[in-house]
């Protein structure tokens, strides 16, 4: 690779992944991919269906051959290939309850499969945050649990699997997200821990994906004083290079989280924050959100490149870098060329929904007969809690749709903090039916568990069902499914229908 400062924008281009809108590659990207450009990121505006995204990847293959397509698929909750129905996975958390690392691997290894038939060569999975506070706004299910072992364990499981299926894997949000109360979307989580509780908390999972051979780590925004007292990890060479290279050993890409999150981009700028994340030795800036646009690569472009002119950053890590990225891709292109794809069926995921069922957990409390089987119209309240960030507008959740469908005549009512309602509200449609309460992340808000505690002191024979981190059993019946997944949700219905 030459070295040479008139191929300084070919090797700036080189460590990009930016995203851009549409169903197919506008000629922007497809120009860039002869320029330098070796990755493009997806994103659920990318997708409508399985063929569509085969014949994107193909045209942006057709550029150039050996381009690294990335998407943020975790499963579970956070889905982009299936942001439009709901994943026909469930995601880490119902994975760790289950704690079968071979299923763990069988699930990632059947996604692997999905993305490789579709031309996906990168996913931006697994998390391997271990979710230690139970205020997190945005780890909670995607986490494997709150057992440092446990995670490390379905961390490397979902690592051999997603990789043995033809797709690079890499393990966010480096060093570790779970023990933040702040979405760093927003703004930048501090973490208090003392080195000795990193290395016993939040650093085993990454040691354990770095063991099984992952392809890629993905920086969080995360202030951790114990390893940096003023930059972010994303920002940081002790925590980037002197850390997770020299310490730990990890020889793989560093890509960034999102560079336009409030956390790094507020203080730095778009092209600031890029050009501190390639010094500190991140090899590849992730650009998502809703900077999507040719102006905002040129930005990024241009600074790196002016970064190198004026000595800000050394030609000599940003062909490092580059070099990196182009391992990456081939790296994939060998992953693909000996392994076989799966189109996925029109159900989605069998091996998914086996393993949602094995998720579902029911608890009935002593006392008068349960009113289960569900086998008649059932009224259902769904209480939406504000959106994580990380999760798509457009996906949908909850149990009433599945329930009506199984139940007809079954009706529902949505509620949400700034749409208070009284018990009588909540309670008056199910006076002669069963009712079911189903909520996401009940130890989290406040208005829900008063609103929960309302109708359950006038119904305390309604189902109470959890899609998110079941922190404790409420009611005379709780199911918890670790997730709100169209196929936990389908699971779920079958448990209260009687159907399995």
């Amino acid at each position: 690779m030459s070295t040479s400062t008139g191929n300084l924008p070919s090797l700036a281009a080189a460590v990009l992944q930016p995203g851009f809108v549409g169903t197919t590659p506008p000629p922007w990207v497809c120009r860039w991919l002869g320029e330098g450009l070796t990755s493009v990121v997806l994103f659920a505006r990318n997708v409508t269906d399985y063929d569509q995204v085969t014949r994107l990847t193909a045209m942006l293959r057709s550029e150039r051959p050996d381009v690294l397509v990335a998407i943020d698929e975790e499963a579970g909750d956070v889905t982009r290939m299936e942001s439009v129905r709901g994943s026909s996975r469930p995601g880490n958390l119902a994975l760790g309850a289950i704690d079968d690392p071979a299923l763990t691997e069988d699930v990632a290894h059947d996604l692997g499969r999905e993305l490789a038939a579709a031309g996906i060569t990168l996913n931006y999975a697994p998390d391997a945050d271990v979710n230690s506070n139970p205020a997190n706004p945005v780890i909670g299910v995607r986490a494997f649990g709150a057992d440092p072992q446990l995670v490390a364990r379905h961390t490397a499981a979902w690592v051999r699997g997603l990789q043995r299926g033809g797709v690079a894997a890499c393990a966010k949000h480096f060093p570790g997200h779970g023990d933040t109360h702040v979405d760093s979307h927003l703004d930048v989580p501090r973490i208090e821990a003392s080195r000795a509780a990193l290395d016993a908390c939040e650093l085993p999972p990454f040691r354990a994906a770095i063991d099984a051979g992952v392809q890629a780590v993905m920086s969080g925004h995360l202030l951790v004083p114990a390893l940096d007292p003023e930059l972010p990890a994303t920002l940081s060479r002790r925590i980037l290079t002197g850390l997770l290279r020299e310490e730990m050993g990890f020889q793989g890409a560093v890509i960034t989280d999102g560079i336009e999150m409030r956390a790094v981009a507020d203080r730095y700028g778009l092209g600031g924050a890029a050009v501190r994340a390639l010094a500190a030795g991140a090899d590849a800036i992730c650009v998502g959100g809703g900077y999507a646009d040719e102006a905002t690569a040129l930005t990024l472009r241009d600074a790196i490149v002016a970064a190198v002119v004026n000595g800000e950053l050394a030609e000599e890590r940003l062909v490092e870098a580059a070099k990196r990225v182009d391992q990456l891709a081939a790296w994939t292109v060998s992953a693909r060329g000996d392994r076989a794809g799966a189109v996925p069926g029109p159900d989605g995921s069998p091996v998914g929904l086996a393993a949602a069922r094995r998720a579902v957990r029911l608890t009935v409390a002593p006392g008068p007969a349960a009113p289960l089987p569900l086998t008649g119209p059932v009224h259902v309240v769904e209480f939406e809690p504000p959106r994580n960030i990380a999760i798509g507008p457009e996906t949908p959740w909850g149990v009433a749709a599945p329930l009506a469908a199984r139940l007809p005549g079954t009706t529902t009512v949505r509620v949400g903090p700034e749409t208070p309602a009284s018990a009588a509200d909540l309670c008056g449609p199910a006076v002669d039916r069963p009712l079911v309460l189903v909520v996401r992340d009940l130890h989290r808000h406040p208005w829900m568990r008063a609103a929960v505690d309302a109708a359950l002191a006038g119904r305390p024979d309604a189902v109470v069902v959890e899609l998110g981190v079941p922190a404790a059993v409420t009611g005379q019946v709780h199911l918890a499914t670790y997730g709100a997944s169209r196929v936990g949700a389908r699971a779920a219905v079958e448990v209260l229908t009687g159907a399995h």
